[in-house]
Protein backbone atom coordinates (compact mmCIF):
# COMPACT_ATOMS: atom_id res chain seq x y z
CA UNK A 1 0.00 0.00 0.00
CA UNK A 2 2.85 2.37 0.86
CA UNK A 3 4.34 1.69 -2.58
CA UNK A 4 1.03 2.75 -4.17
CA UNK A 5 0.92 6.06 -2.26
CA UNK A 6 4.54 6.81 -3.11
CA UNK A 7 4.07 6.17 -6.85
CA UNK A 8 3.03 8.83 -9.34
CA UNK A 9 0.09 6.63 -10.35
CA UNK A 10 -1.09 6.42 -6.74
CA UNK A 11 -0.82 10.17 -6.19
CA UNK A 12 -2.74 10.88 -9.40
CA UNK A 13 -5.53 8.47 -8.39
CA UNK A 14 -5.76 10.10 -4.95
CA UNK A 15 -5.89 13.55 -6.60
CA UNK A 16 -8.63 12.29 -8.93
CA UNK A 17 -10.81 11.12 -6.03
CA UNK A 18 -10.06 14.26 -4.00
CA UNK A 19 -11.03 16.45 -6.96
CA UNK A 20 -14.42 14.74 -7.29
CA UNK A 21 -15.07 15.12 -3.54
CA UNK A 22 -14.08 18.81 -3.53
CA UNK A 23 -16.19 19.46 -6.62
CA UNK A 24 -19.21 17.79 -5.01
CA UNK A 25 -18.93 19.37 -1.54
CA UNK A 26 -17.46 22.79 -2.40
CA UNK A 27 -18.48 23.48 -6.02
CA UNK A 28 -17.68 27.21 -6.00
CA UNK A 29 -14.25 26.65 -4.49
CA UNK A 30 -13.66 23.77 -6.94
CA UNK A 31 -14.28 26.06 -9.90
CA UNK A 32 -11.52 28.35 -8.65
CA UNK A 33 -9.05 25.43 -8.89
CA UNK A 34 -9.16 25.41 -12.69
CA UNK A 35 -5.79 27.27 -12.97
CA UNK A 36 -4.07 24.19 -11.47
CA UNK A 37 -5.13 22.03 -14.41
CA UNK A 38 -4.61 24.73 -17.02
CA UNK A 39 -1.22 25.64 -15.58
CA UNK A 40 -0.02 22.04 -15.62
CA UNK A 41 -1.02 21.62 -19.27
CA UNK A 42 0.72 24.89 -20.18
CA UNK A 43 3.91 23.74 -18.50
CA UNK A 44 3.80 20.49 -20.49
CA UNK A 45 3.11 22.25 -23.79
CA UNK A 46 5.99 24.60 -23.06
CA UNK A 47 8.53 21.81 -23.62
CA UNK A 48 6.71 19.52 -26.07
CA UNK A 49 8.01 21.35 -29.17
CA UNK A 50 11.71 21.30 -28.20
CA UNK A 51 11.49 17.66 -27.09
CA UNK A 52 9.85 16.51 -30.34
CA UNK A 53 12.48 18.44 -32.32
CA UNK A 54 15.40 16.96 -30.38
CA UNK A 55 14.07 13.39 -30.47
CA UNK A 56 13.23 13.43 -34.19
CA UNK A 57 16.46 15.13 -35.26
CA UNK A 58 18.62 12.95 -33.02
CA UNK A 59 16.90 9.80 -34.23
CA UNK A 60 17.33 10.70 -37.90
CA UNK A 61 20.94 11.77 -37.42
CA UNK A 62 21.79 8.40 -35.86
CA UNK A 63 19.60 6.38 -38.26
CA UNK A 64 22.12 6.82 -41.07
CA UNK A 65 20.04 5.62 -44.03
CA UNK A 66 17.46 8.26 -44.95
CA UNK A 67 15.67 5.76 -47.18
CA UNK A 68 14.92 3.74 -44.06
CA UNK A 69 13.49 6.85 -42.37
CA UNK A 70 11.24 7.44 -45.38
CA UNK A 71 10.18 3.79 -45.36
CA UNK A 72 9.25 4.00 -41.68
CA UNK A 73 7.21 7.14 -42.32
CA UNK A 74 5.36 5.56 -45.24
CA UNK A 75 4.54 2.40 -43.29
CA UNK A 76 3.31 4.51 -40.39
CA UNK A 77 0.96 6.51 -42.63
CA UNK A 78 -0.41 3.33 -44.24
CA UNK A 79 -1.04 1.84 -40.80
CA UNK A 80 -2.70 5.08 -39.62
CA UNK A 81 -5.14 5.11 -42.53
CA UNK A 82 -6.10 1.46 -42.04
CA UNK A 83 -6.74 1.86 -38.29
CA UNK A 84 -8.55 5.19 -38.73
CA UNK A 85 -10.91 3.60 -41.25
CA UNK A 86 -11.60 0.69 -38.90
CA UNK A 87 -12.30 3.16 -36.05
CA UNK A 88 -14.71 5.16 -38.22
CA UNK A 89 -16.57 2.00 -39.20
CA UNK A 90 -16.79 0.80 -35.58
CA UNK A 91 -18.33 4.13 -34.54
CA UNK A 92 -20.93 3.88 -37.31
CA UNK A 93 -21.78 0.22 -36.65
CA UNK A 94 -22.26 0.68 -32.89
CA UNK A 95 -24.28 3.86 -33.46
CA UNK A 96 -26.72 1.89 -35.59
CA UNK A 97 -26.66 -1.13 -33.29
CA UNK A 98 -27.44 0.84 -30.10
CA UNK A 99 -29.33 3.82 -31.64
CA UNK A 100 -28.44 6.29 -28.83
CA UNK A 101 -30.27 9.25 -30.40
CA UNK A 102 -33.49 7.50 -31.36
CA UNK A 103 -36.52 8.81 -29.48
CA UNK A 104 -35.08 12.23 -28.58
CA UNK A 105 -37.18 13.93 -31.31
CA UNK A 106 -35.23 17.18 -31.09
CA UNK A 107 -36.78 20.25 -32.71
CA UNK A 108 -33.95 22.23 -34.36
CA UNK A 109 -35.79 25.51 -33.75
CA UNK A 110 -35.40 24.94 -30.00
CA UNK A 111 -31.61 24.88 -30.18
CA UNK A 112 -29.43 27.95 -29.57
CA UNK A 113 -27.01 28.49 -32.49
CA UNK A 114 -25.00 31.12 -30.59
CA UNK A 115 -23.08 28.48 -28.67
CA UNK A 116 -21.66 27.13 -31.94
CA UNK A 117 -20.38 30.41 -33.38
CA UNK A 118 -16.79 30.03 -32.17
CA UNK A 119 -16.49 26.45 -33.43
CA UNK A 120 -17.99 27.08 -36.85
CA UNK A 121 -15.52 29.90 -37.42
CA UNK A 122 -12.63 27.47 -36.88
CA UNK A 123 -14.35 24.88 -39.06
CA UNK A 124 -14.31 27.18 -42.09
CA UNK A 125 -10.53 26.87 -42.31
CA UNK A 126 -10.80 23.08 -42.73
CA UNK A 127 -13.01 23.11 -45.83
CA UNK A 128 -10.14 24.04 -48.11
CA UNK A 129 -7.92 20.97 -48.60
CA UNK A 130 -5.12 23.00 -50.21
CA UNK A 131 -5.25 25.45 -47.32
CA UNK A 132 -4.98 22.61 -44.82
CA UNK A 133 -1.94 21.16 -46.60
CA UNK A 134 -0.28 24.58 -46.73
CA UNK A 135 -0.94 24.99 -43.00
CA UNK A 136 1.34 22.02 -42.37
CA UNK A 137 4.25 24.16 -43.60
CA UNK A 138 5.20 26.77 -40.97
CA UNK A 139 5.57 30.42 -41.98
CA UNK A 140 8.90 30.39 -40.16
CA UNK A 141 10.72 27.75 -38.14
CA UNK A 142 10.39 29.92 -35.03
CA UNK A 143 6.64 30.33 -35.57
CA UNK A 144 6.14 26.54 -35.51
CA UNK A 145 7.64 26.41 -32.00
CA UNK A 146 5.87 29.60 -30.90
CA UNK A 147 2.43 28.24 -31.79
CA UNK A 148 3.22 24.72 -30.59
CA UNK A 149 1.93 23.10 -33.79
CA UNK A 150 3.31 19.54 -33.55
CA UNK A 151 2.86 18.80 -37.25
CA UNK A 152 4.71 21.95 -38.31
CA UNK A 153 7.49 21.21 -35.84
CA UNK A 154 7.70 17.68 -37.25
CA UNK A 155 8.06 18.98 -40.83
CA UNK A 156 10.92 21.28 -39.81
CA UNK A 157 12.51 18.53 -37.67
CA UNK A 158 12.49 16.02 -40.54
CA UNK A 159 14.16 18.54 -42.87
CA UNK A 160 16.72 19.48 -40.22
CA UNK A 161 17.40 15.85 -39.32
CA UNK A 162 17.79 14.88 -42.99
CA UNK A 163 20.34 17.65 -43.55
CA UNK A 164 22.22 16.67 -40.40
CA UNK A 165 22.32 13.03 -41.48
CA UNK A 166 23.67 13.90 -44.94
CA UNK A 167 26.39 16.15 -43.49
CA UNK A 168 27.72 13.29 -41.36
CA UNK A 169 30.90 14.10 -39.44
CA UNK A 170 30.85 17.73 -40.56
CA UNK A 171 27.86 18.33 -38.28
CA UNK A 172 28.97 16.10 -35.42
CA UNK A 173 29.10 18.98 -32.94
CA UNK A 174 25.54 20.02 -33.80
CA UNK A 175 24.37 16.43 -33.43
CA UNK A 176 26.05 16.12 -30.03
CA UNK A 177 24.55 19.42 -28.91
CA UNK A 178 21.03 18.25 -29.80
CA UNK A 179 21.59 14.97 -27.93
CA UNK A 180 22.62 16.95 -24.84
CA UNK A 181 19.68 19.36 -25.21
CA UNK A 182 17.39 16.35 -25.32
CA UNK A 183 18.69 15.22 -21.94
CA UNK A 184 18.13 18.70 -20.51
CA UNK A 185 14.55 18.95 -21.76
CA UNK A 186 13.71 15.50 -20.44
CA UNK A 187 15.09 16.52 -17.07
CA UNK A 188 12.87 19.63 -17.16
CA UNK A 189 9.95 17.34 -17.99
CA UNK A 190 10.86 15.27 -14.94
CA UNK A 191 10.37 18.37 -12.77
CA UNK A 192 7.03 19.24 -14.37
CA UNK A 193 5.54 15.74 -14.23
CA UNK A 194 5.88 15.73 -10.44
CA UNK A 195 3.11 18.35 -10.50
CA UNK A 196 0.71 15.98 -12.29
CA UNK A 197 -1.41 15.26 -9.18
CA UNK A 198 -2.06 18.99 -8.73
CA UNK A 199 -2.98 19.32 -12.40
CA UNK A 200 -5.41 16.41 -12.20
CA UNK A 201 -6.90 17.72 -8.94
CA UNK A 202 -7.59 21.13 -10.48
CA UNK A 203 -9.03 19.77 -13.73
CA UNK A 204 -11.40 17.20 -12.22
CA UNK A 205 -12.49 19.47 -9.32
CA UNK A 206 -13.42 22.24 -11.78
CA UNK A 207 -15.39 19.86 -13.99
CA UNK A 208 -17.26 18.28 -11.08
CA UNK A 209 -17.96 21.66 -9.48
CA UNK A 210 -19.24 23.08 -12.77
CA UNK A 211 -21.41 20.20 -13.96
CA UNK A 212 -22.20 18.51 -10.64
CA UNK A 213 -21.65 14.93 -9.48
CA UNK A 214 -24.77 13.83 -11.33
CA UNK A 215 -23.04 14.74 -14.58
CA UNK A 216 -20.41 12.12 -13.85
CA UNK A 217 -22.92 9.29 -13.86
CA UNK A 218 -25.79 10.59 -16.01
CA UNK A 219 -24.03 11.52 -19.24
CA UNK A 220 -26.54 9.77 -21.44
CA UNK A 221 -26.56 6.93 -23.90
CA UNK A 222 -24.15 8.66 -26.30
CA UNK A 223 -21.34 8.74 -23.76
CA UNK A 224 -21.96 5.14 -22.69
CA UNK A 225 -21.93 3.91 -26.28
CA UNK A 226 -18.76 5.86 -27.02
CA UNK A 227 -16.93 4.41 -24.02
CA UNK A 228 -18.07 0.93 -25.05
CA UNK A 229 -16.86 1.60 -28.60
CA UNK A 230 -13.43 2.65 -27.35
CA UNK A 231 -13.21 -0.46 -25.16
CA UNK A 232 -14.08 -2.71 -28.10
CA UNK A 233 -11.52 -0.97 -30.30
CA UNK A 234 -8.71 -1.22 -27.74
CA UNK A 235 -9.45 -4.72 -26.43
CA UNK A 236 -10.38 -6.38 -29.71
CA UNK A 237 -8.85 -4.46 -32.63
CA UNK A 238 -5.67 -3.22 -30.98
CA UNK A 239 -5.50 -6.44 -28.95
CA UNK A 240 -5.40 -8.51 -32.15
CA UNK A 241 -2.88 -6.15 -33.77
CA UNK A 242 -0.56 -6.35 -30.76
CA UNK A 243 -0.95 -10.14 -30.58
CA UNK A 244 0.08 -10.41 -34.24
CA UNK A 245 3.11 -8.29 -33.38
CA UNK A 246 3.97 -10.70 -30.56
CA UNK A 247 2.92 -8.61 -27.55
CA UNK A 248 -0.05 -8.00 -25.25
CA UNK A 249 -1.96 -4.71 -25.41
CA UNK A 250 -3.01 -5.14 -21.78
CA UNK A 251 0.60 -5.43 -20.61
CA UNK A 252 1.40 -2.30 -22.62
CA UNK A 253 -1.49 -0.47 -20.94
CA UNK A 254 -0.24 -1.60 -17.52
CA UNK A 255 3.25 -0.34 -18.39
CA UNK A 256 1.79 3.07 -19.36
CA UNK A 257 -0.66 3.27 -16.46
CA UNK A 258 0.87 6.41 -14.93
CA UNK A 259 0.63 8.35 -18.19
CA UNK A 260 -2.88 7.07 -18.82
CA UNK A 261 -3.98 8.13 -15.33
CA UNK A 262 -2.78 11.67 -16.09
CA UNK A 263 -4.75 11.67 -19.35
CA UNK A 264 -7.77 10.40 -17.40
CA UNK A 265 -7.64 13.46 -15.17
CA UNK A 266 -6.75 16.11 -17.74
CA UNK A 267 -8.55 14.74 -20.86
CA UNK A 268 -5.44 15.63 -22.85
CA UNK A 269 -2.86 13.30 -24.37
CA UNK A 270 -0.54 16.29 -24.92
CA UNK A 271 0.20 16.17 -21.21
CA UNK A 272 2.18 12.93 -21.55
CA UNK A 273 3.69 13.04 -25.05
CA UNK A 274 7.33 13.38 -23.92
CA UNK A 275 7.03 10.68 -21.24
CA UNK A 276 5.37 8.28 -23.68
CA UNK A 277 8.21 8.71 -26.16
CA UNK A 278 10.79 8.09 -23.46
CA UNK A 279 9.03 4.98 -22.11
CA UNK A 280 8.68 3.42 -25.56
CA UNK A 281 12.39 3.93 -26.12
CA UNK A 282 13.07 2.42 -22.69
CA UNK A 283 11.20 -0.76 -23.59
CA UNK A 284 13.43 -1.26 -26.62
CA UNK A 285 11.91 0.65 -29.55
CA UNK A 286 14.51 2.49 -31.64
CA UNK A 287 14.50 6.23 -30.95
CA UNK A 288 14.27 7.18 -34.63
CA UNK A 289 11.06 5.14 -34.98
CA UNK A 290 9.54 6.61 -31.82
CA UNK A 291 10.52 10.11 -32.94
CA UNK A 292 8.72 9.73 -36.27
CA UNK A 293 5.65 7.65 -35.40
CA UNK A 294 4.45 9.26 -32.15
CA UNK A 295 4.44 12.95 -33.23
CA UNK A 296 2.96 12.04 -36.63
CA UNK A 297 0.34 9.89 -34.97
CA UNK A 298 -0.80 12.82 -32.82
CA UNK A 299 -2.16 14.39 -36.03
CA UNK A 300 -2.80 11.40 -38.29
CA UNK A 301 -3.74 8.50 -36.01
CA UNK A 302 -6.63 9.69 -33.86
CA UNK A 303 -8.46 6.41 -33.29
CA UNK A 304 -10.67 7.58 -30.44
CA UNK A 305 -11.50 10.76 -32.28
CA UNK A 306 -12.40 8.81 -35.43
CA UNK A 307 -14.80 6.59 -33.50
CA UNK A 308 -16.47 9.67 -32.06
CA UNK A 309 -16.81 11.39 -35.46
CA UNK A 310 -19.09 8.81 -37.03
CA UNK A 311 -20.87 8.02 -33.75
CA UNK A 312 -21.69 11.69 -33.10
CA UNK A 313 -22.79 12.37 -36.68
CA UNK A 314 -25.22 9.44 -36.65
CA UNK A 315 -26.38 10.36 -33.12
CA UNK A 316 -27.31 13.87 -34.31
CA UNK A 317 -29.14 12.42 -37.30
CA UNK A 318 -31.08 10.04 -35.04
CA UNK A 319 -31.86 12.73 -32.44
CA UNK A 320 -33.21 15.12 -35.10
CA UNK A 321 -35.03 12.36 -37.03
CA UNK A 322 -32.88 12.97 -40.09
CA UNK A 323 -32.85 9.94 -42.44
CA UNK A 324 -29.44 8.84 -43.70
CA UNK A 325 -28.86 6.88 -46.90
CA UNK A 326 -25.99 4.49 -47.55
CA UNK A 327 -24.50 7.22 -49.76
CA UNK A 328 -24.61 9.68 -46.83
CA UNK A 329 -22.81 7.18 -44.58
CA UNK A 330 -20.08 6.60 -47.15
CA UNK A 331 -19.63 10.37 -47.49
CA UNK A 332 -19.41 10.67 -43.69
CA UNK A 333 -16.58 8.11 -43.54
CA UNK A 334 -14.68 9.55 -46.51
CA UNK A 335 -14.98 13.16 -45.33
CA UNK A 336 -14.02 12.14 -41.79
CA UNK A 337 -10.84 10.49 -43.09
CA UNK A 338 -9.76 13.94 -44.29
CA UNK A 339 -11.16 16.29 -41.62
CA UNK A 340 -9.89 14.18 -38.70
CA UNK A 341 -6.31 14.92 -39.76
CA UNK A 342 -6.75 18.53 -38.74
CA UNK A 343 -8.00 17.79 -35.24
CA UNK A 344 -4.86 18.19 -33.14
CA UNK A 345 -4.07 21.63 -31.83
CA UNK A 346 -7.44 23.24 -32.66
CA UNK A 347 -9.42 24.76 -29.76
CA UNK A 348 -12.50 22.61 -29.14
CA UNK A 349 -11.18 20.25 -31.83
CA UNK A 350 -13.99 17.68 -31.62
CA UNK A 351 -16.75 20.23 -32.21
CA UNK A 352 -14.70 22.05 -34.85
CA UNK A 353 -14.01 18.91 -36.88
CA UNK A 354 -17.59 17.72 -36.51
CA UNK A 355 -18.79 21.10 -37.81
CA UNK A 356 -16.44 20.81 -40.79
CA UNK A 357 -17.61 17.25 -41.45
CA UNK A 358 -21.32 18.06 -41.21
CA UNK A 359 -20.94 21.08 -43.48
CA UNK A 360 -19.98 18.66 -46.26
CA UNK A 361 -23.13 16.59 -45.68
CA UNK A 362 -26.19 18.85 -46.17
CA UNK A 363 -28.58 16.10 -45.05
CA UNK A 364 -27.44 16.43 -41.41
CA UNK A 365 -28.06 19.75 -39.57
CA UNK A 366 -24.88 21.36 -38.22
CA UNK A 367 -26.97 23.00 -35.50
CA UNK A 368 -27.39 19.54 -33.97
CA UNK A 369 -23.89 19.90 -32.54
CA UNK A 370 -25.43 21.95 -29.72
CA UNK A 371 -26.77 18.63 -28.37
CA UNK A 372 -23.31 17.22 -27.65
CA UNK A 373 -21.59 20.36 -26.28
CA UNK A 374 -22.50 19.58 -22.62
CA UNK A 375 -20.81 16.15 -22.67
CA UNK A 376 -17.79 16.99 -24.82
CA UNK A 377 -15.33 17.14 -21.91
CA UNK A 378 -16.38 13.73 -20.59
CA UNK A 379 -16.24 12.19 -24.05
CA UNK A 380 -12.81 13.81 -24.42
CA UNK A 381 -11.41 11.60 -21.66
CA UNK A 382 -12.05 8.38 -23.61
CA UNK A 383 -11.01 10.06 -26.87
CA UNK A 384 -7.63 11.05 -25.45
CA UNK A 385 -7.03 7.66 -23.81
CA UNK A 386 -7.89 5.74 -27.00
CA UNK A 387 -5.81 8.08 -29.17
CA UNK A 388 -2.80 7.62 -26.89
CA UNK A 389 -3.05 3.83 -26.68
CA UNK A 390 -3.55 3.65 -30.45
CA UNK A 391 -0.40 5.67 -31.11
CA UNK A 392 1.68 3.57 -28.72
CA UNK A 393 0.46 0.38 -30.42
CA UNK A 394 1.23 1.93 -33.82
CA UNK A 395 4.80 2.63 -32.72
CA UNK A 396 5.32 -0.95 -31.55
CA UNK A 397 3.79 -2.39 -34.74
CA UNK A 398 5.88 -0.20 -37.08
CA UNK A 399 8.98 -1.04 -35.02
CA UNK A 400 8.24 -4.76 -35.37
CA UNK A 401 7.57 -4.24 -39.08
CA UNK A 402 10.98 -2.58 -39.45
CA UNK A 403 12.80 -4.81 -36.93
CA UNK A 404 13.49 -1.67 -34.87
CA UNK A 405 12.59 -3.18 -31.52
CA UNK A 406 14.59 -5.27 -29.08
CA UNK A 407 11.96 -7.99 -28.54
CA UNK A 408 13.68 -9.63 -25.60
CA UNK A 409 14.01 -6.32 -23.77
CA UNK A 410 10.42 -5.34 -24.59
CA UNK A 411 9.06 -8.59 -23.14
CA UNK A 412 11.17 -8.17 -20.01
CA UNK A 413 9.96 -4.59 -19.52
CA UNK A 414 6.29 -5.45 -20.14
CA UNK A 415 6.59 -8.43 -17.77
CA UNK A 416 7.86 -6.02 -15.08
CA UNK A 417 11.41 -7.32 -14.79
CA UNK A 418 12.79 -5.33 -11.83
CA UNK A 419 16.24 -5.18 -13.44
CA UNK A 420 14.68 -3.05 -16.20
CA UNK A 421 12.41 -0.91 -14.04
CA UNK A 422 11.68 2.37 -15.79
CA UNK A 423 13.43 5.38 -14.25
CA UNK A 424 11.59 8.69 -14.89
CA UNK A 425 13.65 11.70 -15.92
CA UNK A 426 14.91 13.57 -12.91
CA UNK A 427 15.05 10.57 -10.57
CA UNK A 428 18.02 8.67 -9.21
CA UNK A 429 19.83 7.03 -12.11
CA UNK A 430 21.26 4.37 -9.81
CA UNK A 431 18.12 2.31 -10.42
CA UNK A 432 18.83 2.07 -14.13
CA UNK A 433 19.73 -1.26 -15.79
CA UNK A 434 23.08 -2.78 -15.03
CA UNK A 435 26.05 -2.43 -17.35
CA UNK A 436 25.71 -4.38 -20.53
CA UNK A 437 21.96 -3.76 -20.86
CA UNK A 438 20.93 -1.74 -23.87
CA UNK A 439 19.54 1.65 -22.82
CA UNK A 440 17.93 3.55 -25.73
CA UNK A 441 19.15 7.05 -26.39
CA UNK A 442 16.73 9.76 -25.24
Amino acid sequence: MLKFFNSLFGRVVIALVAGIVIGAVFPHFAQSLRPLGDGFLKLIKMVIGPIVFCVVVSGMAHAGDLRKVGRVGLKAVIYFEIMTTIALVIGAVLAYATRPGVGMNINLHSLDPASLSTYTEHAKSLKDTAGFLLKIIPDTAINAFATGDILQILVFSVLFGSALSLLGNKAQRVSSLIDELSQVFFRVMGFIIKLAPLGVLGAIAFTTGTYGVESLKQLGMLVLVFYASCFVFVAVVLGIVMRLAGFSVFKLIRYLREELSIVLGTASSDAVLPQIMRKLEWMGVKDSTVGLVIPTGYSFNLDGFSIYLTLAVIFIAQATNTPLSIHDLIVVVLVSLVTSKGAHGIPGSAIVILAATLSAIPAIPVLGLVLILPVDWFVGIARALTNLIGNCVATVVVAVWENDIDRARAHRVLNRDQALRYVPAGEDASAEPTAGEHVPAV
